[in-house]
């Protein structure tokens, strides 16, 4: 009886590599041992993929994209500044006329109350 040993060089990875069973544990009748082999691949090996496109700029397309994106972010926070102040004003000018709207009212309650004091006063003479 014979059993085969394999050996892991550590080139391979969990992601790179698949088990396979071994052809030799049904002729002796042993557990089923599993060969570790790489899937095929259609780099040649040492070849590194760039991870986009986008990565191989230059320090200076990288500076002048940083100051786009930064003038962009600055343009679209004065937009927004500028709606929220526009919304605030219009905030307090709704809250300025409610306090007019209020005032009357509540003027026009208190002359209604001295004239109901006096009506009464009358009558209870």
């Amino acid at each position: 009886m014979q059993k085969t040993i394999m050996a892991v060089t550590g080139d391979e990875t969990d992601e790179d590599t698949e088990l396979a069973p071994s052809h030799m544990a049904a002729a002796t009748g042993d557990m089923p041992t599993y060969q570790i082999r790489a899937p095929p691949t259609s780099l040649p090996q040492g070849v590194v993929v760039a991870a986009s496109p986008g990565s191989l700029h230059s320090p200076q397309q990288l500076a002048e994209e940083a100051t786009r994106k930064r003038e962009l972010r600055l343009m679209k926070n004065r937009e927004a500044a500028r709606e929220c102040r526009r919304k605030k004003k219009e905030y307090v000018t709704c809250l300025e006329n409610r306090v007019a709207v209020l005032e009357k009212q509540n003027k026009t309650l208190i002359e209604e109350l001295k004239a109901l004091k006096d009506l009464y006063c009358h009558k209870a003479e």
